[in-house]
Order: structure tokens, then C-alpha cells, then sequence
């Protein structure tokens, strides 16, 4: 369903020319449902961090891709995407939903799937400029490396309980320090369409 919802939206996108009506907004709603993400995120505790810091581990975050003034809208649109998508698959898997609450869990993965489409429209604008696809390829392989590691260290780790509250409090981490690059998004935004 998904695949079929992007390609759907896609060609929507395509359809409208430049100077058409459908356009990138990423509007204050993407800003309050990436803060019910994390406020999710914080409710799916279920063990105490503290009882897990013998399993600590630095992921090696790119801080920098979500510096608002060290990246390009393009680059900053591209890892949000690619920061979702990744967390989606995470949080998406067979094993995290035998370690979740489903209930929170879903409503976390809902948020991320709404996020995913208000960006991706924005993606697909941006892409269709030829010199900000090839900006965008080392940002959001940055993004894929990280992820590529909490799926290993949750698979060294057996997917254990310890190690699924360690990616839990990572992520919240992650959402966080992404606040500011949505911020200046929705800010750039909003000063494209003042008078």
C-alpha cells in the first residue's frame, strides 16, 4: 500500500508544472507531530535506562546534517525524509512490535508514515532539480549509515530488551536534534510565501 501511495503522489506532483497550485509546505503541523513522536517515544519505556547503561553505545550521529545552518533545504528535506523512513523500518519490524505496546506503537509508526508523506511531496519537488538530487546523495547516506548501525547493534544484541531501550532513547535523541532543522524548514517556508 505504501509504494502505491507514492507513486500516487508522485505522479501528482509531476502532473503540476512549476507554476502550478500543489506546492511544499511543510506546515506547523509537521513541527507538533514531530513533537507527539517524541512524547511516543518517551511513553514506549518500559525498563529503566539506568539498567542498561552497561549496553550504551555512540552511534555516531551525523550532528551535522541537522545543523539548520550547514545544510541546503534540499539536503535538509532529503535526511528528515531518510531519518523517517529509517525509523519507520525500525520501529516497523517483526521483532519491535514484540517489544513494544502496540497501542503506542502505532500511533508512533502512524505519525511517521504522515510525516513521510508531507515530506516526501517536498522531496519529489526538490528533486526535480537535477544539481539538488546531487547534493542530497552524501547527507542522507550519512543518515543510512547510522541507521545501518542501530540495526546491527539491535541484531549483535539479539534484539533484546536492553538493547531495543537503548535505540529507543537514541532515536527520541535523534527526533530531538532534528527539531531544529524542521524549524528552519517551516521557517524558510514561511518566508517564501510572505509578500
Amino acid at each position: 500500500m505504501a509504494p502505491l501511495l507514492s507513486l500516487i503522489t508522485a505522479m501528482l506532483v509531476f502532473s503540476y508544472g512549476p507554476s502550478g497550485s500543489l506546492s511544499c509546505d511543510l506546515s506547523q503541523n509537521h513541527v507538533q507531530v514531530n513533537k507527539e513522536s517524541i512524547v511516543l517515544l518517551h511513553q514506549m519505556q518500559r525498563i529503566s535506562s539506568f539498567r542498561c547503561r552497561k549496553d550504551r553505545k555512540n552511534f555516531g550521529f551525523p550532528q551535522e546534517m541537522v545543523d539548520g545552518s550547514q545544510v541546503q533545504e534540499a539536503q535538509a528535506i532529503s535526511v528528515l525524509h531518510e531519518m523517517l523512513q529509517e525509523t519507520s523500518n525500525v520501529f516497523g519490524s517483526e521483532h519491535s512490535s514484540a517489544a513494544w505496546n502496540t497501542t503506542v506503537l502505532h500511533g508512533l509508526l502512524s505519525r511517521l508514515h504522515w510525516q513521510l508523506e508531507d515530506l516526501g511531496t517536498c522531496l519529489v519537488l526538490q528533486m526535480k532539480e537535477a544539481e539538488s538530487a546531487l547534493g542530497m546523495e552524501a547527507p542522507t547516506l550519512a543518515v543510512k549509515r547510522y541507521f545501518q548501525g542501530i540495526r546491527l547493534y539491535l541484531k549483535e544484541k539479539q534484539y533484546s530488551d536492553c538493547a531495543w531501550e537503548i535505540v529507543r532513547v537514541e532515536i527520541k535523541r535523534a527526533f530531538s536534534l532534528s527539531t531544529n532543522l524542521r524549524e528552519m524548514l517551516r521557517n524558510q517556508d514561511g518566508d517564501l510565501r510572505s509578500p
